[in-house]
């Protein structure tokens, strides 16, 4: 089973940044593609960023390009977003995600991939709060 903690969450003002952390744990080959997702309050889940720990290939959602990155520790099983520049709009609890191989590049492909790649996750995190204020 794996177990995935996120940490890091807390109130910026808008144009800060914040780094948040997930804890990895369990079985290591269901976790070879990790990615950060948010849901705003009334809004659907959606995904941030894609990490394929694998060739290390990134996927981020247009609302977050140039802003947000995400990286991880394989040694530490972290999975981290530096996420900059922030807005008010960023404003969400965010998830930390894992698969054993995640959405294939057909999906990743499509226009607005990132509301669309939900399910192919199937372990997730508790969320951790982020609030932007301007």
């Amino acid at each position: 089973r794996v177990h995935l903690v996120e940490s890091g969450g807390g109130s910026v003002q808008a144009g800060g940044s914040l780094r948040l952390s997930c804890q990895v744990s369990g079985n290591p080959y269901s976790n070879a593609c990790v990615a950060w997702f948010r849901q705003a309050p009334g809004k659907e889940r959606e995904a941030v960023a894609i990490l394929h720990s694998g060739g290390g290939s990134t996927h981020y959602a247009d609302s977050v390009k140039g802003r947000f990155a995400i990286s991880e520790d394989a040694f530490e099983n972290m999975v981290y977003l530096q996420m900059n520049s922030l807005k008010p709009e960023d404003t969400a609890m965010y998830y930390c995600a894992a698969d054993s191989e995640g959405p294939g590049p057909g999906i990743l492909g499509l226009d607005g991939w990132w509301t669309q790649v939900q399910k192919s996750f199937p372990h997730w995190g508790q969320g951790t709060q982020v609030t932007v204020f301007s």
